[in-house]
């Protein structure tokens, strides 16, 4: 996908949101810049949409072609709301899913107590690491060992930690 108006990190980050753009193929206001852009690939048109800040577009989508069946459509202030909160959504949602990704938890029930136990993912370029650790049923913490990025948190491996006493899994 091309587009006949090149826009950039660089560009986007020059303008804050104190700066409104309303014009027919870029609308800048909220934090938010919309840019209409040529599709190339299919002749048609597509939007994207930048958070003010952010190096890549939250969300890139098809375009409506204009009347004339050959320009693209303005943007126009309830479209350009409706892109906004089509890409806050998208952004929640990626937000939702990493921190699913690099936070789990789970239950453990035994004869002597029930324990939380967590697994906190962190995803550093050069040593990723996690930590493992448990909690009473009053969110205190028993223990915190650093584990592997790729520990496996489930209830046999829970139920083993526990059992050996929180010692560090091999």
């Amino acid at each position: 996908m091309s587009n006949d108006t090149n826009f950039t990190s660089e560009d986007n980050n020059q303008h804050n949101e104190d700066t409104t753009v309303r014009e027919p193929r870029l609308w800048r206001d909220k934090g938010w810049t919309a840019q209409v852009i040529k599709n190339e690939d299919d002749e048609g048109w597509a939007v994207a949409m930048i958070k003010d800040g952010e190096p890549e577009p939250a969300l890139v989508g098809p375009w409506t072609m204009g009347r004339d069946k050959k320009n693209p459509k303005p943007l126009d202030a309830n479209a350009f709301g409706t892109l906004v909160k089509t890409a806050s959504e998208v952004i929640r949602r990626h937000e939702q899913q990493l921190h699913a990704t690099l936070h789990k938890s789970l239950m453990v029930a035994t004869d002597e107590a029930d324990y939380k136990i967590l697994l906190d993912i962190v995803p550093d370029e050069d040593d990723p690491y996690a930590w493992l650790s448990a909690q009473d049923a009053g969110n205190n913490e028993l223990a915190k060992v650093r584990v592997t990025p790729n520990y496996k948190l489930n209830q046999q491996n829970a139920r083993a930690w526990i059992a050996d006493e929180f010692r560090r899994p091999e």
